[in-house]
């Protein structure tokens, strides 16, 4: 490949936005195979339908085994992934949640791929910024999973003013059922209770979200 076309001369050129997703994942795996050279590798691996996301939902085993890529080369993916994920983290941290938007954003590509319902609680300071997000359950979202004593422990532990409730849908679709409604509600009112308000209820689907404050159903 002629030098200017390479990926790691075209970012220091033209900086890291100019290259494409098959481009940055190259630089990563840095080289090829006696048939393909790293660009090649970066498409095949990217040519999945899911895409990107394949990256992130293949488990590491699965990922090594890929013709080319081996132990070093998917350890380095996951890595760099995980750098982006706590970085997304540590800039939402910094600033206010200003609605369900927010956090959608910061835990949308943690939770989108995970094969099994898991509800998390974000809580809040007076400010609204994020003191820190607990795992509650993993598992169907039911009402022994999410008693109120577990969902509040870590909010209380922690002194938050505020909560937001997450929990995903593996099936890609956001839309409540009538389990996430009467969890919700059960849960609002033993924040009025405790004096720890639930600002709201987001369900995580595949690349959308469901909101119960945008909807009015807090």
């Amino acid at each position: 490949m002629p030098q200017h076309l390479r990926p790691r001369e075209r970012l220091l050129r033209e900086g890291p936005g100019a290259l494409s997703e098959a481009e940055l994942l190259a630089i990563l795996l840095r080289t090829g195979t006696r048939r393909e050279t790293a660009l090649d590798l970066a498409h095949r691996l990217l040519s999945r339908p899911e895409g990107l996301a394949f990256l992130a939902i293949a488990p590491l085993e699965e990922l090594q085994k890929e013709r080319g890529v081996g132990l070093a080369k998917a350890a380095q993916i996951k890595a760099a992934l995980e750098l982006g994920r706590r970085l997304n983290h540590f800039i939402f941290h910094q600033e206010p949640i200003k609605g369900p938007q927010d956090v959608a954003r910061l835990l949308m590509d943690q939770m989108r791929f995970l094969d099994r319902e898991v509800f998390r609680t974000v809580s809040l300071n007076v400010k609204n910024r994020i003191i820190a997000i607990d795992t509650v359950s993993v598992g169907s979202l039911n009402s022994s999973l999410v008693h109120p004593r577990e969902v509040f422990k870590d909010p209380i532990r922690r002194s938050a003013a505020a909560i937001i409730l997450v929990h995903n849908h593996p099936s890609g679709d956001p839309s409540p059922s009538e389990e996430d409604v009467g969890v919700t509600r059960r849960l609002v009112e033993a924040g009025r209770i405790l004096g720890i308000q639930v600002l709201d209820h987001i369900i995580i689907g595949d690349g959308v979200y469901f909101s119960f404050k945008e909807k009015n159903l807090l």
